[in-house]
């Protein structure tokens, strides 16, 4: 059995006396520590506060919380990049676990370029060989050893795109550099996924076509549960079918983040101005 870490609780009871009958355990919720899983993750669970659920917050690394979710030790994860991104955690754990709901769908990772070179003809990965220079032999990349990296890697390779060089930076780093080049109109191109911060405040942005599918196309945002939790908990399973996030305001919240909000507040907020989300997840209460 996979360690895991409670990290937080909501919706307990404080008047209970201890000879009072017990009532079903609280569901435990798995959360990417992501910022797009932390926003329709906080969102969730600001929802589940009004309704009155309870539940506890699971803290582990990806691996984990799947591990532990197909293992019954989580009940819910939110939220995993399906049937793309996250494939071979997929075909590690997919026989134990449940697609219970799509959050979102259009999510991807890639490398994308700013409109102006689209524009000129640089549409697909393949048009990135024999134009090296104009990128100054550069793919402007994130941490070292994240997923989106490796896969980059893998594309060098089988595109043959052996004059260019992936450049390790940071998140932040990257999308720098990108504003940088664009505000200068400057060839560049970097890697990119979808939902993010950058898509929301920068304008003017395309994925380059994968004809090889080496970053695997689109993504849903998938909330998994594990064995048997349909069947124990259909209420509960109810709220996660009634849950659905548009890509963009995912990344409004995912900007809150960015500027220095916390997960739950930038969340917060964001029902403040939508408050109709509430209906939509509770009504079947």
């Amino acid at each position: 059995m996979i360690a895991i870490a409670l990290t937080g609780a909501g919706c307990t009871s404080q008047d209970e006396s201890p000879t009072e009958e017990t009532t079903e355990e609280p569901v435990r919720i798995g959360v990417v520590q992501w910022d797009d899983s932390r926003a329709t993750g906080n969102v969730f669970l600001h929802i589940l506060d009004e309704g009155g659920h309870e539940y506890e917050i699971v803290s582990a690394d990806l691996g984990g919380l799947y591990q532990a979710t197909s293992q019954g030790d989580i009940d819910v994860l939110i939220q995993a990049w399906l049937p793309a991104t996250q494939a071979s955690y997929w075909d590690q754990y997919g026989e134990s676990l449940n697609k219970a709901q799509v959050v979102s769908s259009g999510a991807k990772i890639g490398l994308a370029v700013p409109n102006y070179v689209y524009d000129s003809g640089i549409t697909t990965v393949e048009d990135l060989k024999g134009n090296a220079s104009k990128f100054d032999g550069r793919i402007t990349g994130i941490e070292p050893g994240a997923g989106i990296m490796v896969t980059t890697e893998k594309v060098l390779e089988e595109y043959n795109l052996e004059e260019y060089e992936l450049y390790s930076s940071s998140t932040v780093g990257m999308a720098t550099t990108l504003q940088d080049n664009l505000d200068n109109e400057e060839w560049i191109v970097a890697t990119l996924w979808r939902p993010h911060w950058t898509f929301a405040r920068i304008d003017g942005l395309q994925f380059l076509e994968d004809p090889k599918g080496v970053y695997g196309g689109s993504d849903n945002l998938v909330i998994l549960t594990r064995p048997g939790f349909e069947e124990d908990r259909p209420e509960f399973y109810q709220l996660i079918q009634n849950y659905e996030m548009d890509l963009n305001d995912i990344e409004s919240i995912m900007i809150a983040i960015d500027e220095g909000n916390e997960p739950e507040q930038a969340a917060q907020d964001w029902l403040a101005e939508h408050p109709e989300k509430y209906d939509e997840v509770l009504d079947s209460q």
